[in-house]
């Protein structure tokens, strides 16, 4: 097969940096900073208040507060969420730790991405949001000497409409 007829087959992987700005439509974050980080297989994202409720029919839900309120997008929003999971995920300190684990979309470039996001309080960490391997997969390449190619393709393509 020539090599043109391959790459019509693969879809081409985008450039990333080390940092980029992220969009959570579904929990209403617009623009918020993640860290790339191809040593971590799963993504993360900063929550406080985590814990689980039963709710008057039986249901089992997580109910937290992403962020926290010392962050400046913290928007004082509780959420909750019936589909999720416990796993044991392993910390960059090489410690292992339960924690809740949800799907959601994630925006990047113009791209929507429906990933899991292990939830965890981020509050000593310089970024709220972590890309892991999981998510990075097939789609993106990772180039340490940039940062927030998203942001600047997004710019971009405003600017031209």
């Amino acid at each position: 097969m020539k090599e043109e007829n391959l790459k019509k087959l693969k879809p081409e992987k985008k450039i990333i940096g080390r940092r980029e700005m992220v969009a959570f439509p579904e929990l209403d974050i617009d623009e918020i900073e993640a860290k790339i980080d191809t040593g971590a297989y799963t993504s993360a994202i900063h929550c406080s208040d985590i814990h689980e409720e039963t709710l008057a029919d039986g249901t089992k839900v997580i109910s937290l507060d992403l962020l926290d309120p010392s962050h400046p997008q913290y928007n004082h929003k509780k959420l909750t969420f019936a589909d999720y999971s416990l796993r044991d995920i392993r910390n960059s300190f090489g410690d292992v730790q339960e924690r809740y684990v949800i799907k959601t979309r994630i925006k990047v470039f113009d791209e929507l991405i429906e990933a899991e996001f292990s939830l965890s309080d981020r509050s000593d960490m310089k970024y709220p949001v972590l890309i892991g391997r999981k998510l990075l997969k097939g789609r993106f390449i990772v180039d340490v000497s940039r940062k927030n190619v998203s942001l600047k393709f997004n710019n971009k393509q405003k600017k031209n409409k």
